[in-house]
């Protein structure tokens, strides 16, 4: 009853119950509520406690939000509320909860939280309760009993409101013309972001068009770059195609991502410019491609063999783009035939390799591709581009309609939230890319199925 006596004489603030999951996705989520009242209920306390063990990320957040709860304590006495930095208060409620139907037996952790949501709504009625879950059929349970469930996205990023990076603009005929006489056009109103892309369309001819990338430090748009001889034997067949060689070839954009669905090209243009760049110019010392072994985090010892047999069945995607690059480029008759993935790789100028072990290491001087990455949570990302060291340049690719994380969907996945959070930023670049070129079946199965 103490979070009642807290509620008198504060009719204005809203009161959100946390369920254990939206913790285990981000324990730093207490105070992303504003000031308003935040309610953990005791058995979450005690769902958390079974995951702090483990070495998994689940397990980090649930330390990390362990030890935040600790600090906080010490402020005041956690059930009567402790008041955080931002305004909010946060309470432990002990109270045994409300009743419920018959068919929600109280002895699953999950209905006791509802349970807590539903006394806490009977005591204070006059306030907005909020129930928070991750659980989508935990939601649909709470607004069967009369409870505001809301799902928990920090982004608030929806996948068909991603940033594209490209856009059309209408010109004059002469504009068309003067850009390419001059390489270079300042297109006035145009509200363009760093390095988005632009296709400019003549008004009166449509076959009369010219692509572009936006360059701020110019202020100016400026042609993109189109490799003669292709990229290892690729050669862009859409616009969307040609912008993504570009950004991956431009050595000033550190932080490239591409988003599209199954057959678009994203892997295999990454491991195209990452050899360019390794291989050919030498730019960077290694390339390093990675993708998360599902769950990140969990040990990969299930599998029989040693740890190249272990990652062979999460890495053959990429053995089959590497493949497939040595048998189109020409490069593999100029530096003798057979040679692939396999001497790359004893040269050291390969690697592959899952993401299970990258927390703390420091990456330097090399074109790192993260494949799949839309199954990693925001705080999974954040922790791969702070490797990032000096020189080297971070690929995401990824599709956010397929999403294989349970604690992630399409709108609050690790590779929109840094399409958002990254978008105005003059070393990022992102492209969307929507045609599939894989081949005609798998065109109509993305576009059908």
């Amino acid at each position: 009853m103490a979070v009642a006596a807290h509620f008198q004489g504060a009719t204005l603030r809203k009161a959100f119950v946390l369920d254990t999951n939206v913790l285990l996705f981000d324990p730093l989520a207490l105070q992303k509520f504003g000031a308003n009242d935040v309610i953990i209920p005791i058995t979450v306390i005690e769902e958390i406690d079974r995951f702090k063990r483990e070495m998994s990320e689940n397990g980090r957040n649930a330390r990390q939000f362990s030890r935040l709860m600790d600090q906080v304590r010490k402020e005041g006495t956690l059930s009567q509320g402790v008041k955080l930095p931002n305004g909010a208060m946060l309470v432990v409620e002990l109270s045994p909860g409300g009743p419920l139907p018959p068919e929600l037996p109280a002895d699953r952790p999950d209905n006791r939280i509802l349970a807590t949501a539903m006394n806490l709504r009977k005591t204070s009625p006059k306030r907005p309760v909020i129930f928070v879950t991750k659980d989508t059929n935990l939601r649909i349970k709470a607004d069967a009993l009369g409870l505001t469930a809301e799902d928990y996205e920090p982004t608030n990023v929806h996948s068909e409101e991603l940033y594209s990076g490209v856009k059309s603009v209408n010109v004059a005929p002469e504009l068309v013309d003067e850009f390419y006489a001059h390489k270079k056009l300042q297109l006035k109103d145009s509200h363009l972001r760093p390095n988005e892309y632009v296709i400019l369309k003549d008004q009166t001819n449509p076959h009369h068009t010219a692509m572009a990338r936006y360059n701020k430090e110019i202020d100016c748009i400026v042609p993109i770059y189109k490799p003669a001889e292709g990229l290892w034997g690729i050669f862009p067949k859409n616009a969307e195609q040609s912008f993504a060689i570009d950004m991956l070839l431009n050595d000033d954009i550190k932080l490239v991502s591409l988003v599209g669905k199954a057959g678009t090209g994203k892997t295999l243009l990454a491991i195209a410019a990452g050899l360019a760049k390794t291989v050919d110019e030498g730019v960077f010392h290694r390339l390093l491609v990675s993708r998360p072994v599902f769950p990140l985090g969990k040990d990969i010892g299930f599998l029989p063999g040693d740890i190249e047999e272990k990652l062979n069945p999460w890495m053959q995607p990429i053995y089959d783009n590497i493949d497939f690059l040595f048998g189109a480029s020409p490069v593999k008759s100029r530096r003798g035939a057979g040679k692939g993935c396999q001497e790359l790789m004893n040269q050291g100028l390969l690697n592959i390799e899952p993401l299970t072990y990258i927390r703390g290491r420091s990456i330097p001087q090399q074109f790192m591709i993260v494949d799949e990455a839309q199954n990693l949570t925001p705080h999974e990302i954040k922790t791969i581009i702070t490797r990032a060291g000096d020189g080297t340049k971070i690929v995401l690719t990824g599709d956010c309609f397929q999403i294989d994380n349970p604690y992630v969907d399409s709108n609050n996945n690790g590779l929109a939230y840094v399409v958002e959070r990254m978008k105005d930023e003059s070393i990022t670049g992102h492209i969307s890319l929507f045609k599939g070129e894989r081949s005609k079946l798998s065109e109509l199965a993305s576009n059908l199925l």
